[in-house]
Parts: structure tokens; C-alpha cells; sequence
């Protein structure tokens, strides 16, 4: 049976979901596979020797760059998910996004240092298209008060967690194999949004009209005056980009990605209190909307803390499963960047373990509060970080740490992934004031951003020349995760009490 959903998506349904659900689980598990296959060998291809095909980078600049690049995916989710809503609809979106991606790929699949940088960027404004706006789309299919809704969002987050567990391993195999090396890797990330694009293609028929036209204000000249306007900052803002990129090229500029990483760190760190004093002073907002949005500050602070700690595992963490982790047996040599896949392994086994925990506290009337849970999140990130001390001190000793120290590593990152992520992400958009949701979701983003770019700084830390430092490295880690964790249990209960009832 074929009807319309109230959003006009195709009502044609598989396995009781609208058939729609299965375009956007490819899409996105395709999308997800190349972004994490490439992310698994970015900076092992940074800092690996030119005669083998890397770039022979130094730990503290290929870390500084990571940040960056995985800082700005999440910054540009912000102006994609802006130019879907007022002017190509979240589809055209979806679609160009996927493309500029795949191109981006392809061009850092060329062995050239102007060419690997033009890639990342280009992956980068592409992810900002589709990466919001496909989960957009989701929403669409269903029609308000659909009880399927969550089970609809639960399947698509398993398909970002099959990309994600199956990129590393086809991407880094080719990357890390002597028979292909770096740039066929690349190129394989290439070929999976390549596939991703296509099916999108080919079966975007089954998604209706949910997702395929922008917002407009029901005055057809006045939306084509602002549509003229916008395209026409969007040409002046690419035209720029363009200088810049072309200027860097030549030389005529000179980029350090060490200084720009701590300078964009601090232009977020002002640019968000700025915005908080903004709506605080003129949001107009009531005396119980002023306390969630203190709570949303916290929240936001917490999240940065989280993602500066976990987004170790595609730099630190992954330079340390390269170069200090036992990985090579009698029968099988394992290559590091498959460690990448750990998390997503995880996730697909223990995210419906979490999700029954709290329903089943809840029926208890002993689900903890929202604070509480990213306090124990920061302290299981904590404990992750804990193994990797004694892992270390293993490897400060002369010796190789077993695989077991970063699967352990991961799986208490995981665990806190899981007691922080989904929570602080629902929390937001109930905390949000009327009229503030979308832009407080951009807040969450942003955070997200802020915690890789830290995370790119401390990764820089690590001194290859000094392992005696590693143990004490790690340590201070704990300490400041930790401590930060304790902190937010402290404050739990006046936190909870801002929130206004909203758990």
C-alpha cells in the first residue's frame, strides 16, 4: 500500500518503517564510512615518510590539523543546515553535499601536498550539507506523534555505526597495505560516497516531497528576494574561500596550523559567551528560560571537556596503536587503523544496553538527572585513560603494550560516549527557549568543535622522543577529566534545579 505521510514522503513502507528510512540508512552509513575509513589514516599519512608516501609532517603539526579538519565538520553543520532550510531544501542538499564529498576524496586519492589540503576542505563543505540535513529528512518521513519515530531514528544511528565500523577497515586495509598504500585509501573513501550518491539518486523517489523544498515565508517575491541576496553572500564568501586557498597555494600566505588551532580556539571560546551575553541581555527570555539556558552553558562546557578527551582516538590514540602497540603475529599482522572500528563495535553492542538501563531506572523512579550522567560520562572517559597510563608505562620500559590496553581504552569511551551523547543532545533541544532551539542545537555543534580542536592541542603534546613522559601525560589527563566529572556530580543537584522540571 503507497499513501502520503503528512510531510508529502512517499508512504510506501519496508519492515513497517516508510521505505524512505532505507534511502537515508545507506546514505548515510556510505557517507559515514568514508569520512571515518579516511579519518582512521589522516594522520597516520601526516607523519608517515615521504618515500612512503606521506606527507613526513611533525606530531605537533599533523595533530593541530586534525583538530582543525574535525573541529570544522561540525562548525559547518551550522551555515549547511541554514542554506538547506532558506534555499536548496535539505534533499538538493543531501545530494550536492554527497557529491562535493566524493570529490574531495578523489582529490586527496592525488599525491600532492596542495592537493591534500584542497581535499580535506572539500570534504569538510560537503559534510556541512549532508550531515545535518539527512537526519532532517528522517524526521520528515514521519508524520507528527508517529510512535515510529524513535525506532526510525534508532535504525538510521545503526547505519552510522555500520559505516563507521566498516570504513576503517576497507580504507586503513588499503592505506596500510604495501601492495597499495595511502592515496588508494583515500580513493576507496571516494568510491563509498560515490555508491552513497548514487543510491541516493536512484531511489530518492521513495522520500516525497519530505525534505525537498526550503522554508519560505509564503510571499513568493519576498523569498526570491532574500534567496537573491543570500546566493549572492554565499558567491562572495566561496569567491573569498577560493582567494585564500589559491593564495596559500602559491605561498603568498603563511598557514601554521598550530597558531591557527589555538586561535580559532579562542575565537569560538569569545564568540559563544558573546552570543550568551546577547540573548541573556536582549533575548527577551523569562526568569525559568534564563536558568535552562545557564544549564545549556553547562552542558556546553561539559561536552567540549568530553570531545577533547574522546577525539584522541584518531590522533593520539591511534599514533600510539601505529607505533607502540604489539600488532604483529605469527599468523596476522593487524593495522592499527583498524583500532578505529573499536568504538562503533561497541556502540552496535552496548547503546540498546544503555537505552534499556534508563528506561528501566526511570520505571524506578532512579533514572539519574542530565548532569549526573555527563558526570559519570567525564569520569568513565576518566577511567578509559586510566588503562592507557598503564599501557605507557609498558612501552616507557622498552616494550609493546598489548591490544587489549586500547580496546579497553575505548570501550569505558564508549561507555561515557553513550551516558553523555544522546542525553546531552535530547536535553538541549527540551532546555532550548521557544524560538532558540535550532540555534541552541548550533551551540551543541560548536561545542563538539571546540572539544576536537583541544584535542588536536594535546595530542600535539605527545613527544615521540620522550615516552618517559607518557605515563605523567596521561595522568594529568585523568586528573583534569576526572576531576571534571566530580565537579559536575557536585553540582548535579542546584544544576537539576535550574532545569525547571525538565529531567
Amino acid at each position: 500500500m503507497t499513501d502520503i505521510t503528512a510531510d508529502g514522503a512517499v508512504g510506501r513502507e519496508m519492515l513497517g518503517h516508510p521505505r524512505g528510512l532505507a534511502t537515508l540508512f545507506f546514505t548515510e552509513m556510505w557517507e559515514r564510512l568514508s569520512y571515518y575509513g579516511m579519518r582512521a589514516i589522516l594522520i597516520l599519512f601526516m607523519v608517515d615518510q615521504i618515500a612512503k608516501g606521506g606527507l613526513a609532517l611533525d606530531d605537533t603539526t599533523a595533530t593541530a590539523i586534525y583538530g582543525i579538519y574535525t573541529g570544522a565538520v561540525y562548525l559547518v553543520a551550522l551555515p549547511g543546515g541554514w542554506i538547506a532550510d532558506r534555499l536548496l531544501g535539505a534533499q538538493r542538499s543531501v545530494l550536492v553535499g554527497g557529491l562535493v564529498i566524493m570529490s574531495g576524496h578523489f582529490v586527496l586519492a592525488i599525491p600532492d601536498i596542495n592537493a591534500f589540503f584542497l581535499g580535506l576542505l572539500l570534504v569538510i563543505l560537503g559534510t556541512g550539507l549532508l550531515k545535518p540535513n539527512v537526519s532532517t529528512i528522517v524526521g520528515s518521513l514521519y508524520p507528527v506523534g508517529d510512535a515510529r519515530r524513535d525506532s526510525g531514528f534508532t535504525i538510521f544511528y545503526m547505519g552510522i555505526n555500520l559505516g563507521a565500523l566498516i570504513g576503517p577497515l576497507i580504507v586503513g586495509g588499503l592505506g596500510q597495505s604495501e601492495n597499495y598504500g595511502w592515496h588508494w585509501g583515500f580513493g576507496a573513501a571516494g568510491v563509498g560516497m560515490l555508491f552513497g550518491v548514487v543510491q541516493f539518486w536512484l531511489t530518492r523517489h521513495y522520500l516525497g516531497d519530505a525534505g525537498l523544498y526550503p522554508v519560505g515565508s509564503g510571499d513568493a517575491a519576498k523569498d526570491a528576494a532574500y534567496r537573491k541576496k543570500a546566493w549572492t553572500g554565499i558567491a562572495i564568501c566561496m569567491a573569498a574561500l577560493a582567494y585564500f586557498v589559491i593564495a596559500s597555494m602559491r605561498g603568498s600566505i603563511d598557514l601554521n596550523p598550530v597558531k591557527i588551532s589555538e586561535m580559532a580556539t579562542w575565537v569560538i571560546l569569545g564568540a559563544v559567551a558573546l552570543y550568551f551575553a546577547n540573548i541573556f541581555i536582549f533575548g527577551k527570555l523569562s526568569t525559568v528560560d534564563k536558568k535552562r539556558v545557564v544549564v545549556i552553558i553547562v552542558l556546553f562546557l561539559g561536552i567540549s571537556m568530553f570531545w577533547s578527551g574522546f577525539e584522541q582516538a584518531g590522533s593520539s590514540l591511534n599514533l600510539f596503536a601505529d607505533r607502540y602497540t604489539h600488532l604483529d603475529y605469527s599468523w596476522f599482522s593487524i593495522p592499527s587503523s583498524w583500532f578505529q572500528s573499536v568504538n562503533s563495535v561497541f556502540i552496535v553492542l552496548f547503546a540498546p544496553v544503555f537505552a534499556a538501563l534508563w528506561v528501566r531506572l526511570g520505571a524506578r523512579n532512579l533514572n539519574p538527572s542530565t548532569p549526573v550522567k555527563f558526570g559519570l560520562g567525564l569520569i568513565l572517559l576518566a577511567i578509559g585513560f586510566a588503562m592507557m597510563i598503564f599501557a605507557s608505562m609498558i612501552v616507557a620500559s622498552g616494550d609493546k603494550a598489548m591490544p587489549t590496553w586500547l580496546i579497553l581504552t575505548y570501550l569505558f569511551h564508549t561507555f561515557g560516549e553513550l551516558a553523555i551523547s544522546p542525553v546531552g543532545l535530547s536535553a538541549t533541544t527540551k532546555l532550548a527557549p521557544k524560538g532558540y532551539v535550532g540555534q541552541m542545537m548550533g551551540i551543541w555543534f560548536v561545542g563538539a568543535a571546540l572539544g576536537n580542536l583541544i584535542a588536536g592541542q594535546i595530542a600535539g603534546d605527545f613527544d615521540a622522543n620522550n615516552l618517559g613522559a607518557f605515563p605523567g601525560q596521561y595522568l594529568q589527563i585523568v586528573l583534569v577529566i576526572g576531576g571534571s566529572g566530580l565537579l559536575m556530580l557536585l553540582i548535579s543537584k542546584p544544576v537539576k534545579k535550574l532545569m525547571g522540571g525538565i529531567d
